[in-house]
């Protein structure tokens, strides 16, 4: 077994988290590097800002757009400090017109995250320039030097894809598959003596938030990449095979559900458990060595000992059933580890085909899937109709730009007002504050506090025992590359580095050391004041105020779900990337809604409504969800059938009808009827056991439990 704090240090330097620090840290530092050598440090610096201000929109994602957004972060940067450097004269323009900016910059964040880092960026450079009053012709060299720093960045960044164009995809497929082999440890804990149900519970619904937002990150730069597309390359068909099988094995994860009490109850005095949790956490070690080695290129072993594990795990379960004799454990029970295990069978034999991709042989002849890429991604047009549409009060998305333009004129006074030679990190702190909910904004408050008060301590240290320039350098480019490694990772991190950084830089620039640690301490907590205040005060966004469509959104991508598994049943020919599409709908909504609830906790008490319900109704639909995995999983893994369909419909169209109903509840409140039957199942079951129908209605059983056990909660609920 390997060292797991050794291995977490590998995969961080092979991840895209730090190629990311070391491509803007390069990116950023050469410009000043080399004019410095030539006495034009200043020129350098604005080099580099613009350099940084590229880098902004920089994140994961297809090349195109990467390019492109940092094409038009060039043009709009460029444009921004030309007009804000021949204004910037008169308070009350460059007052309105930070007020228009910051509004309009915000707007953006209609169209996507990257398309809001863009409105990110030219409100940076606005903020920088704002105090930086110059003649005009220098005003035109500023911009010009802004202009080349950007467009040094993207030639940098397309060179270093272009190099190794699917080292992205690799690093975030990896990524992915170890949040996998996190979901899958915290499965095992189900299966722990003692185990706290409800904290172990939660948990696994954070994960899954985790694994839907690296499965949909690997969908973004592995569908939208023409090359992996077209399947011209053995790597790219390598890759994509990975992927759709990664996405099979987590839905055979997602299927193993069942009442872990009752199993304990039964069987702990066996230690059979024990011997199950163990399994599964080998399981996702052999996981990890996959994420690993196509972080490494290298070829992950055979998993033999899990192999004969599994093997025991099996001869162990005979042997139970065998001593059974005086019925001391329920046949439910024994049925329901045999069901685990097999399960366990089929998550190993996924393992061992994945690993099999990696044979050098093998990756020659791996033949293409035929993918509609295209359903399987998402894809926001820039079109100005949602522009229009959203310029009222009922979008979140106007409320936060509005509160944006105001806190920044509020933070653009307050700044005026103070004699700090720094003020404009008043602004700074508030513009990386605002976020469009209030729990995000308190989060990122919070993280930049703490990260700005200890960096500017450790800074302070550094400047007071170390004065060798050389050691002083090397610290700056640890922190640098630490700051911009952490900034999507971990923000407290990433702020942590980005003190001393900035602390250290000033020193070298002669602009003073100590005394700023001190002044940037007060400017960011001013801005945090101001941002969180009006995050509360100002058109605040409730989380509770997205519930009802959260919760419709699941109860529909569920329902949707189960119709294309029945499919699976009914149909002789079913169109599988209609399953596959309803299958991804499943976990984003499911994660969404999962997300909601966390970030409700973070909310006033006095707007953390409806919290029990809500905590039943996730629980609900993830046991839903997970009844219908095991049902597709009967079809497809084990190749179950059903001689006649006909015997299920009632049951399958009343879990429509009461999935239906449930929505209508929630959305109306219209509906009066309260005692839905719920439709019983006579079938000849030793005729049924033969061909495993049995197992089948029963499983249709189940999930109409739940579904009825959902419209009756949602018939409690008033939102």
């Amino acid at each position: 077994m390997f060292n797991r704090p050794i291995r977490s240090i590998q995969d961080f330097l092979l991840s895209t988290y730090f190629a990311d620090g070391l491509r803007i840290t390069f990116g950023v530092l050469c410009p000043s590097l080399i004019l410095a050598q030539f006495g034009m440090l200043q020129y350098g610096m604005t080099l580099s800002l613009g350099a940084l201000c590229a880098s902004i929109v920089d994140t994961p994602g297809p090349i195109v757009h990467r390019r492109n957004a940092m094409l038009v972060t060039t043009v709009a940067i460029t444009v921004i400090s030309i007009v804000v450097g021949l204004t910037n004269s008169n308070v009350y323009f460059i007052g309105t017109l930070l007020f228009i900016c910051s509004f309009v910059f915000s707007m953006f964040f209609l169209y996507g995250l990257r398309a809001a880092a863009i409105g990110t960026a030219a409100l940076l450079v606005m903020v920088l320039s704002i105090d930086d009053i110059r003649p005009w012709k220098e005003v035109l060299v500023f911009a010009l030097l802004i202009f080349t720093g950007s467009v040094w960045y993207t030639l940098l960044s397309y060179f270093v894809y272009r190099i190794r164009p699917y080292r992205l995809v690799q690093q975030t497929l990896s990524d992915s598959i170890h949040e996998i082999s996190e979901f899958l440890r915290a499965k095992a804990k189900f299966y722990h003596q003692n185990t706290d149900y409800d904290e172990n519970y939660a948990d696994l619904l954070q994960l899954q938030v985790l694994v839907h937002e690296k499965q949909d990150a690997v969908r973004e730069v592995l569908f939208k990449t023409r090359e992996i597309v077209r399947e011209s390359t053995p790597e790219g068909r390598f890759l994509l095979l990975v992927f759709v099988d990664m996405v099979d094995l987590f839905e055979q994860v997602m299927s193993t559900y069942y009442n872990y009490e009752q199993l304990h109850d039964q069987f702990d005095d066996s230690g059979i458990l024990a011997h199950y949790e163990a399994v599964i956490r080998k399981i996702a070690a052999e996981l990890d060595e996959i994420a690993f080695a196509l972080k490494t290129g290298g070829t992950p072993r055979p998993p033999i000992s899990l192999i004969e594990d599994v093997s025991k795990l099996r001869k162990e379960i005979i042997h139970l059933e065998s001593e059974n004799t005086d019925g001391r454990y329920n046949t439910l029970g024994i049925i329901a580890l045999k069901n685990i295990e097999v399960n366990i069978e089929n998550i190993l034999s996924r393992v061992k085909t994945i690993k099999g991709y990696f044979n050098k042989k093998e990756k020659k002849n791996l033949k293409a899937r035929e993918i509609d890429v295209e359903r399987f991604v998402t894809r926001q047009p820039i079109d100005l109709k949602l522009l229009s549409e959203n310029l009222t009060f009922t979008s979140s998305t106007f409320r936060h730009s509005l509160r944006v333009a105001i806190v920044m004129l509020i933070g653009f006074i307050v700044a005026r007002s103070l004699n700090f030679s720094h003020s404009y990190w008043i602004l700074l702190t508030i513009l990386v504050i605002s976020k469009p909910g209030f729990s995000l904004t308190k989060k990122r408050n919070y993280e930049r506090l703490i990260g700005t008060v200890a960096g500017a301590f450790i800074g302070m240290g550094i400047l007071v025992y170390i004065h060798d320039k050389n050691t002083l350098f090397i610290i700056l480019l640890f922190c640098m590359i630490g700051c911009y490694s952490f900034q999507r990772k971990n923000y407290v991190v990433s702020v942590l580095f980005m003190t001393p950084y900035i602390l250290v830089l000033f020193d070298f620039l002669g602009m003073g050391g100590l005394s700023v640690a001190r002044e940037r301490i007060y400017d960011t907590l001013i801005g945090s004041g101001i941002a969180l205040l009006a995050s509360y005060s100002l058109f605040p966004n409730w989380e509770h105020q997205k519930l009802k469509e959260a919760m419709v959104d699941t109860l529909k991508a569920n329902m949707n779900y189960f119709e294309q598994v029945t499919f699976l049943y009914a149909d002789q020919v079913h169109n599988l990337t209609n399953y596959k599409v309803a299958r991804k709908e499943v976990y984003v909504t499911t994660a969404n809604l999962a997300s909601l609830f966390q970030r409700m906790f973070s909310e006033p008490k006095s707007k953390q409504l409806l919290m029990k319900e809500l905590h039943q109704f996730t629980a609900l639909n993830h046991l839903l969800s997970s009844y219908v995995a095991t049902l597709s999983l009967y079809n497809k893994e084990h190749a179950f059938l059903i001689t006649n369909f006909d015997d299920l419909k009632p049951v399958v169209n009343n879990t429509t009808y009461l999935m239906n109903l449930s929505i209508e509840v929630l959305s109306n409140h219209t509906s009066t009827i309260s005692n839905v039957p719920l439709i019983r199942q006579n079938i000849d079951k030793e005729l049924s056991q033969q061909n495993n129908e049995v197992i089948i209605h029963e499983q249709f059983d189940l999930i109409q439990k739940v579904a009825y056990d959902i419209f009756k909660l949602c018939e409690k609920i008033k939102i």
